[in-house]
């Protein structure tokens, strides 16, 4: 399920989620502009490798910890391609600006990158041994789905399923999407015996998402929300 738009409305403009589409874009604009061994050098420094962390942690001296940690950061600001980037970006613009809404600027940043932690540490955690960089926005952005569930499961959100344009429930939609990404990320497992492999990491996903169910409730809503003048 694609999603094209929803109907849940806000009160605020969100600021944070346009910066956010904004940073990630122009970071990859400058990964386009590289050349692939500069590319390659790019993102083995600063992509996360589960295998990294998990030999820090077992304290083997092959990588120091700002090496095997700062990617924890920074590679939720890396993409792999066109698709990876404008497909992630899409999701955060439809459903980030609701709760950033609801959390205000601050707070939403904040959870924005606690749940890409989370997601990090949720791929490290179930493939441990991997030695593949993993990048991209969308562990962050699965908590953002992962708050819209909870705070708005009754939104409607137009979808594009194979050839058919569905309007549904966003729990729906969402609690869709994080089935597949649970589903794949088991088969993955199974398949590489939780080794290595390349291709999607569904397990940050799937971090991600329950880190976002988990603390949206925690963050709560910010004061004065929807507050505005009648006539």
């Amino acid at each position: 399920m694609i999603p094209i738009r929803d109907d849940q409305p806000r009160f605020s403009t969100p600021f944070l989620t346009y910066f956010l589409i904004g940073l990630n874009l122009l970071i990859f604009f400058f990964e386009a502009a590289l050349d692939l061994p500069s590319l390659k050098a790019l993102i083995d420094q600063f992509g996360l490798v589960p295998a990294h962390v998990t030999a820090l942690l077992t304290g083997a001296r092959i990588h120091n910890p700002a090496a095997a940690l700062l990617p924890f950061f920074t590679s939720m600001f890396l993409h792999g391609s066109w698709l990876h980037v404008i497909g992630n970006m899409w999701f955060l613009w439809i459903f980030g600006d609701n709760v950033e809404d609801y959390l205000g600027h601050f707070k939403y940043l904040v959870f924005y990158l606690l749940s890409g932690l989370a997601a990090a540490s949720a791929q490290v955690l179930l493939t441990p041994h991997s030695g593949v960089p993993t990048i991209g926005a969308s562990g962050a952005i699965a908590g953002v789905l992962g708050a819209y569930f909870v705070l708005y499961p009754r939104a409607r959100v137009l979808t594009w399923f194979f050839i058919f344009f569905l309007q549904v429930p966003a729990w729906v939609m969402l609690g869709y999407w994080f089935v597949v990404q649970f589903l794949s990320g088991a088969a993955t497992s199974l398949s590489y015996a939780g080794n290595a492999g390349g291709g999607i990491a569904f397990w940050a996903h799937v971090g991600g998402f329950i880190a976002g169910v988990v603390m949206i409730k925690i963050f709560g809503e910010r004061p004065h929300r929807g507050r505005y003048s009648s006539w």
